[in-house]
């Protein structure tokens, strides 16, 4: 045990971090080089084709007589819940700052997690080759910030792999082995796990205490089942069999559970002839963004189910309840940690389950208070359930922006434009600083941060936390398509801003609808009064293009006899709505 290292590589988004654990590989030789490839423990393609981490990913890798298992931790604020598990099952965490670019908020977000799990912070600067690199700057931020002593921050150039066995050095050197002891009753934590179609669940643990082998009878403390162990092994970074682990190795295990329920991610795993105590899990995640999924296609709703109970095995932050809508059908109301979060499922279930979907307009929750008890509402929808409403809040979060002073006026003047509430200045350093607001959830959920990267050339970064509830003046607008209510266009507004935020959806609609052989109305509604309207013209069929000559009549006819008909569709089309739609009514 004293030869075993924990670790997992912490940073704001591309800084770094998977390029850095690509370079960890190669100096340990933990992959053959005919299979190594760029990205290596980003395995999904969706991670590839974005440039950023997504999952998770441990690995173990052997270095000097040393164990080094390493877990490649999510960069995007919408995946803090990856990072958050990850820290919990380690020792320590290497804190990667861009050379360039400095301190950013996440990396701030991401620090204070670790010093919550009271690891031991490595700092490293990366990008040091790259000609933009303020080496002075950044290093004397660092120490201002982490209060370290300037000769323990280690410079790597992560793509050259200049200075990164120095890392792998100071891991050893730096961090304490993990405590526990073989002798002791067996204790693993479940930090994430997936599901086979072959072997059932996979649960990826952190051995605290004690051994768990082949054929051992084990027990989940949380749900209570138990089953036997079938496989054991290591991540190098894919499964390799070991026939046992021991305290304060991280693996993997299988028992052929097939039982999806059974195995929860903060569940703690012992023996069923000499239980343990169960392990301290993790705080359970608040969902912040909820939309209704459906199918397109009505029998593919249990595939939908079975999708979405798979990704939430590997995706512990995902939340999910069945709900049925006239209009859609049967679906679910999905919880999400973001809008980034959302994309990332939707994309996952369309191209691992091959679903088609339709997303509605995507919200925040709210809490109604109705005959002084309170309720959570997760989409306007509920909102109907309610004979009389007191009044209802909205969640706000506290934000940070870590800016350069040069932008400080433009970006307080668009937070407070967006009900930012203005709390404090902090220094960086001299010319860089981090603004704090309370601000309501929904304002920065669509376009804030590209419009706060739009004002600042693109240095600003922001970082935020759920705070509380709070009351607001906030109504339910209707959407009306050819006469009928789109329920999942209904969408949640600020009552001063009804009429300019109506007649903006309406606008927008009008560009996404598709043109029908009739006049479509697109109407946004407050209760029954409608408060702003748009025409769609019709798609005109020219039904006299197969006369020639003859009387002038017999075209007045034809054309009277369209008109009749466009009449009668009119009062029958049923308009399909596109998926783009939704998200126009979001953005405004």
């Amino acid at each position: 045990m004293t030869k075993i290292r924990n670790f997992c590589i912490i940073a704001h988004i591309d800084h770094g971090k998977s390029t850095l654990a690509d370079r960890f590989l190669e100096i340990t030789k933990t992959v053959e080089k005919r299979k190594f490839q760029e990205q290596m423990l980003d395995r999904m393609d969706l991670e590839r084709e974005r440039g950023i981490t997504i999952k998770l990913q441990p690995v173990r890798m052997e270095y000097k007589g040393y164990i080094l298992n390493l877990i490649d931790t999510p960069g995007h604020i919408d995946f803090t819940y990856e990072v958050s598990r990850s820290l919990a099952a380690v020792e320590a965490a290497v804190l990667l700052v861009d050379a360039s670019q400095g301190i950013q908020a996440q990396t701030i977000a991401n620090l204070y997690l670790a010093l919550e799990q009271n690891l031991t912070i490595i700092p490293v600067i990366n990008k040091i080759d790259l000609a933009s690199a303020n080496l002075a700057k950044v290093k004397k931020e660092m120490v201002a910030f982490l209060g370290c002593k300037a000769e323990e921050i280690i410079f790597v150039s992560a793509k050259t792999g200049k200075n990164t066995e120095d890392v792998l050095k100071a891991i050893i050197d730096r961090v304490k082995p993990p405590a526990g002891e073989v002798n002791n009753k067996a204790q693993a934590l479940i930090f994430d796990s997936e599901f086979d179609d072959y072997k059932g669940v996979v649960a990826f643990v952190r051995m605290v205490n004690g051994q768990l082998m082949i054929k051992d009878r084990v027990k989940f403390m949380a749900t209570g089942a138990t089953s036997e162990i079938l496989e054991v092994g290591y991540f190098k970074p894919y499964y390799q069999k070991s026939g046992k682990i021991i305290a304060g190795e991280i693996g993997y295990l299988i028992t052929g559970l097939k039982d999806l329920d059974k195995v929860r991610v903060g569940d703690t795993i012992t023996l069923v002839k000499e239980p343990a105590d169960s392990l301290t899990g993790y705080k359970e995640v608040k969902p912040m963004v909820f939309a209704g999924v459906f199918c397109q296609e009505g029998d593919e709703y249990l595939k939908l189910r079975a999708g979405l109970e798979k990704l939430k095995l590997n995706d512990a932050a995902l939340f999910f309840e069945p709900e049925n809508s006239p209009s859609l059908g049967f679906g679910f109301r999905c919880g999400f940690l973001g809008l980034l979060h959302l994309e990332i499922v939707m994309e996952r279930l369309k191209r691992e389950y091959g679903l088609k979907l339709i997303i509605s307009t995507p919200s925040v929750a709210y809490k109604v208070i109705s005959q002084n008890k309170e309720f959570i509402i997760h989409s306007p929808q509920e909102l109907a359930k309610f004979s009389s409403v007191e009044f209802i809040e909205e969640p706000y979060v506290r934000l940070d922006i870590v800016t350069p002073k040069d932008y400080l006026g433009n970006i307080m003047k668009f937070v407070q434009d967006k009900r930012g509430e203005y709390k404090n200045t902090e220094y960086l350093e001299e010319k860089r600083i981090i603004l704090h607001y309370d601000i309501p959830f929904a304002a920065i959920l669509v376009d804030f941060y590209d419009n706060l990267k739009s004002i600042s050339s693109g240095y600003a970064s922001l970082n935020y936390e759920f705070l509380e509830y709070r009351q607001a003046d906030v109504v339910k607008m209707d959407i009306l398509v050819a006469g009928d209510t789109i329920e999942a266009l209904a969408t949640m507004v600020y009552r001063d801003q009804a009429f300019t935020v109506g007649k903006k959806i309406v606008k927008a609609l009008k560009d996404f609808l598709p043109k029908q052989l009739f006049v479509i109305k697109i109407q946004a509604a407050l209760g029954g009064k409608i408060i702003a309207a748009e025409q769609l013209s019709a798609l005109r069929k020219d039904v006299t293009a197969k006369l020639y000559g003859g009387d002038v009549t017999r075209k007045r006819k034809l054309l009277e006899k369209q008109k009749k008909g466009k009449k009668k569709m009119m009062k029958a089309g049923k308009v399909e709505i596109p998926q783009e739609a939704f998200m126009a009514v979001l953005k405004r």
